[in-house]
């Protein structure tokens, strides 16, 4: 059974950076789809990156070109670098994993099965 740690999180100014990294306690399989969903206070939750086996990632609208996904599988850690940060990307970010890479890219946070507990990122 996976378990997913993330940290990173901390607060910046308006258009700094932060890179989040998600340390899995299993390995991170080939046929997992992992990711990052965040969740505003009093919004619904909103998956912004994923990234399957091949190394291939996805982006919503909203972070496209300012964010970047990527993973370790040595260290089987995943990471959310992001850039240009702006005050509606305030959030606490959640790293999350599924097996299975099928619609991954949907970035539809109710299909991954495995989160982590959450790190905040707050933008001023």
């Amino acid at each position: 059974h996976v378990q997913l740690v993330e940290s990173g999180g901390g607060s910046v100014q308006a258009g700094g950076s932060l890179r989040l990294s998600c340390a899995s306690s299993g390995s991170i399989y080939d046929t997992m789809c992992m990711g990052w969903v965040r969740q505003a206070p009093g919004k619904d939750r909103e998956g912004v990156a994923a990234i399957v086996s091949d190394g291939t990632p996805g982006y919503a609208r909203s972070v496209k070109d300012r964010f970047s996904i990527s993973k370790d599988y040595e260290k089987d850690t995943v990471y959310l670098q992001m850039n240009s940060l702006k005050p509606e990307d305030t959030a606490m970010y959640y790293c999350a994993a599924r097996v299975g890479i099928g619609r991954c890219f949907d970035l539809y946070w109710a299909d991954f099965g495995v989160w982590g507990q959450g790190t905040q990122v707050t933008v001023s």
